[in-house]
């Protein structure tokens, strides 16, 4: 497998590591970071890993707010 980007480790991780990590490719080779998340999706598709979404580091259930609760 040939792909035109460098690893962030020097070769590509398994599928469990690259499922986990943030970044898989060396983050010095790209000028700009829309350059470096197009290139990082696309290294996502060759490994065969879900790609990153902006809302996964956020939480999928609702908050309430502490001052609302505490009136109840």
């Amino acid at each position: 497998m040939d792909f035109k980007y460098r690893w962030k480790n020097g070769a590509p991780p398994n599928r469990d590591q690259a499922a986990q990590s943030s970044h898989l490719l060396d983050e010095n080779q790209f000028d700009n970071e829309q350059d470096q998340q197009i290139a990082e999706e696309m290294a996502r598709k060759e490994l065969d890993v879900p790609l990153r979404t902006p809302d996964e580091e956020g939480t999928v259930l609702p908050q309430v707010a502490a001052d609302s609760e505490a009136d109840v």
